[in-house]
């Protein structure tokens, strides 16, 4: 894909029929500001430099019918979504429908160069299956800050080895298509907001508990990164003062208390303290334990795991009560692996923010749970490099 839209006009066709699916122009002239002669003459264009194709006659609204457009069905976006533990990488069309979606084991912290040859593998496979010859566009979200404007990580918590690694650039050059870079939270926040539980809500939060804990914070339908591209990196809030060391340096972190990690290294000392028969039995089997294992453990009624869980909403709500009175956001989603833990989480998170927020705030604030689950952060990658690629260059 080489063309790029002219003008805001045709800038806002395209993301229209994105959104939207194929449509007519008559149905286009309903929702944009434009002339029906200004109108015909930015599809037309559009329809020149073969980012929108012709798609058929749309139905009647009386008197003569119009012709429908689409964007050309032939398009390819990549979204990569790169977590702590895993990949998922997938291929969309331009509207954002996943057409292929791949998954594969790895830790971030083996380093840009390991995990960046098991993306391109991943690429190459979905490639070869014939779903795409080539890819017109990349989003790639990664677990740590990034500055977003060069698409490159600072100093992530996380990640070592990162730092200051080119990603941007290098898949660039790797894939041959233009590649935009993100914070792997907002990519999900982008997600849920195309496909999933946000569709209809201009501004909310999408916190992440997954290997560590994130927000992506929505205002006005935009993703809000800040001035250097770290809002909303909440879990290095303090939850509990002079608390555990957290990987950032500081004490008391969030994400020191409560996440992926927090949470497996809790149930592993609570099996070793014997308070949970349940854990300990996991423990010994697998030698290991995950917040699956206390999932698990707690839908079988472990009141260990149980309280554990409870313990780690309570603290994660208490921080998102801060936000919410701060933000006065319209829905607060809650994503990531941690999310396998259920309604007890949920429970516990709602219970600190009803009771902490001023009732202005809450008193029509739904808390739920993503719908995307791990498709989340592959549709907002994609639609990350669409936002991009359907701008005025």
């Amino acid at each position: 894909m080489t063309a790029r839209p002219a003008n805001a006009h045709q800038a806002r066709l395209l993301k229209l029929l994105r959104d939207g699916g194929p449509n007519s122009r008559a149905q286009l002239g309903d929702q944009v500001d434009l002339s029906r002669s200004k109108l015909a003459v930015e599809v037309d264009r559009l329809l020149e430099t073969g980012l929108v194709v012709a798609d058929g006659l749309a139905a009647s609204r009386g008197g003569r019918r119009s012709h429908n457009v689409r964007l050309n069905p032939e398009l390819r976006f990549l979204g990569v979504d790169i977590g702590a533990t895993s990949i998922d990488v997938a291929v969309t069309n331009a509207e954002l429908e996943t057409l292929g979606h791949l998954n594969h084991p790895m830790d971030v912290r083996e380093g840009p160069v390991a995990v960046f040859e098991q993306v391109l593998a991943m690429a190459a496979k979905l490639r070869a299956s014939g779903l795409a010859e080539g890819f017109d566009g990349a989003g790639i979200g990664v677990p740590g800050p990034v500055r977003f404007p060069e698409g490159i990580p600072v100093a992530p918590p996380i990640m070592p080895g990162w730092d200051g690694f080119p990603v941007r650039e290098a898949l660039s050059q790797e894939l041959g298509c233009p590649v935009m870079v993100d914070n792997d939270v907002n990519l999900m926040a982008m997600g849920e907001q195309h496909a999933g539980v946000a569709r209809t809500v201009a501004d909310f939060l999408c916190v992440k508990i997954g290997t560590g804990i994130g927000c992506g914070i929505v205002v006005g339908g935009e993703v809000y990164r800040g001035t250097t591209g770290s809002a909303g990196d909440i879990g290095h809030i303090q939850a509990v003062p002079d608390g555990r060391p957290c990987a950032c340096g500081n004490r008391g972190c969030l994400e020191a208390h409560f996440s992926g990690a927090a949470l497996a290294r809790d149930a592993v000392e609570a099996a070793h303290q014997g308070l949970s028969a349940e854990l300990a039995s996991r423990l010994e089997t697998n030698g290991g334990l995950s917040a699956v294992d206390v999932a698990a453990a707690a839908a079988a009624g472990d009141a260990t795991a149980l309280e554990l869980i409870r313990e780690g909403g309570n603290r994660t709500g208490q921080v998102i009560a801060g936000l919410v009175s701060f933000f006065n956001p319209g829905l607060v989603v809650i994503g990531g692996g941690v999310t396998g833990l259920g309604h007890t989480l949920l429970a516990a998170i709602r219970t600190q923010v009803y009771r902490q927020s001023l009732p202005l705030a809450t008193g029509n604030l739904p808390i739920v749970l993503g719908e995307l689950g791990p498709t989340a952060g592959v549709i907002g990658a994609a639609r990350l490099i669409s936002d991009h690629l359907f701008s005025p260059a």
